[in-house]
C-alpha cells in the first residue's frame, strides 16, 4: 500500500458530468446537493520513504484500475468504513517539478465522493480544514525492480538493499505491471514525501529476510517472518542431515570400488582423499571405478585351443 493525499477541489467545467459518473454507482439518481467531491492524489513516480516509486507506465494502468474503487478508514475493509468512492482518474505532468532522481514528475489524480450525510459531517469538516489530508492506497504489482542491477528486488539475482548506495548511486525498486487496486484509505501519516502514495506493510519473503540478515545494522522481524525464518532453518538442517547419509554412503561405495579394483591405501591417507572430494567430484570417480572394461578386438582372431602356430586365422 502507497500513502496519498486529498487536494484542493480541481474546479471542473461541467459539473453534469461528474453527476453523470457519480449516479453509475448510485441505485437512486443523487442531485449535486447530496454528494461532496474532492480531488485526491493517489501515487506518483517519485522515490518515497520506502525507497520505492511507481513506474510512469504503472501510473498509466493504475489510471484504469483505480476507477470505480471505495475509499474507507485506515484500511479496515468493513462495510461501516466506506466513506467515498473513486469516479475518474488521470494521469499528469507537474509543470516545474522533478523527482529525486531528476526525473519529469507524474502524477495519479483522482475524483471521489462522498454523500452529505449527518455521519459524514465531521470527515468533510476536517477534509475542508485540511486536517484529514492524506490517504493510503491498496494496489498490487507484478514485479519490483531493483534500479542497480535490473532484476527484481524479491529474487535471488538482485544482492542489493533499498536505501544504500553502490557507487554513489541510490538503490529503490521500481514498481511495475500493475495487476489490481483495492481501496484508498483515509490515514495519518504517508511514505511518499509530497502528494501520493504511502504503502502499507508487506510480509518479507525468505531472500528479503536473507539480505536483512546479511545488512550491517539490527533486524526486527514480525511473528509471522520469524516462523517463516525458523521452518527455513529447520529444513535446512533436515536437508544436511539427509546430504550427510548420501556423503557417507557415497564413501562407503567408493572404499568398495577401490578395493574390487586392488587400490590398497592406508586408512588415513584414504580418508583424507575422500573427504576432500565434492559431492559430484566423489560420483564422477565413482562413476569411473565401476565402469565396465571393454573387449578389444584385433584383427587377429580368438586363437582357439587346438589350433596349430601359424597364420590361418589372420583375417582382413
Amino acid at each position: 500500500m502507497k500513502n496519498g493525499q486529498l487536494i484542493k477541489g480541481i474546479v471542473t467545467d461541467d459539473l453534469t458530468n461528474e453527476m453523470e459518473l457519480v449516479n453509475r454507482y448510485s441505485r437512486r439518481q443523487l442531485g449535486e446537493d447530496e454528494v461532496y467531491l474532492f480531488s485526491v492524489v493517489l501515487c506518483d513516480n517519485d522515490i518515497d520513504r520506502d525507497c520505492e516509486r511507481f513506474t510512469v507506465e504503472s501510473l498509466f494502468e493504475l489510471e484504469k484500475l483505480f476507477v470505480g474503487k471505495t475509499g474507507i478508514i485506515d484500511h479496515d475493509p468493513t462495510a461501516k468504513n466506506q466513506k467515498a468512492r473513486i469516479i475518474s482518474c488521470k494521469v499528469e505532468s507537474v509543470e516545474g517539478k522533478t523527482t529525486a532522481n531528476g526525473d519529469q514528475l507524474f502524477r495519479l489524480t483522482a475524483r471521489a465522493y462522498m454523500r452529505r450525510t449527518e455521519g459524514n459531517a465531521e470527515l468533510i469538516e476536517a477534509i475542508e480544514a485540511g486536517i484529514v489530508k492524506e490517504v493510503s492506497v491498496g494496489c498490487s504489482v507484478g514485479h519490483t525492480l531493483c534500479s542497480i542491477c535490473r532484476n527484481d528486488i524479491h529474487s535471488p539475482l538482485c544482492s542489493h538493499q533499498k536505501g544504500r548506495e553502490y557507487d554513489g548511486e541510490l538503490c529503490f525498486g521500481e514498481l511495475c505491471e500493475p495487476k489490481d487496486a483495492y481501496e484508498f484509505s483515509f490515514v495519518a501519516v504517508p511514505a511518499q514525501r509530497a502528494a501520493g502514495v504511502v504503502k502499507g506493510y508487506k510480509e518479507k519473503d525468505m531472500n528479503d529476510i536473507c539480505k536483512s540478515l546479511s545488512a550491517d545494522h539490527d533486524v526486527a522481524l514480525t511473528k509471522s517472518e520469524a516462523a517463516q525464518l525458523k521452518a527455513y532453518i529447520e529444513r535446512l538442517e533436515s536437508e544436511q542431515e539427509y546430504a550427510k547419509a548420501y556423503r557417507e554412503e557415497l564413501t562407503e561405495k567408493l572404499r568398495t570400488a577401490l578395493r574390487e579394483k586392488g587400490v590398497e591405501l592406508d586408512f588415513v591417507v584414504e580418508k583424507c582423499i575422500l573427504e576432500k572430494l565434492s559431492v559430484s567430484e566423489a560420483q564422477s570417480l565413482l562413476k569411473a571405478l565401476c565402469r565396465k572394461e571393454r573387449k578389444v578386438v584385433t584383427q587377429l582372431g580368438e586363437k582357439k585351443a587346438d589350433d596349430s602356430i601359424g597364420n590361418t586365422e589372420f583375417r582382413i
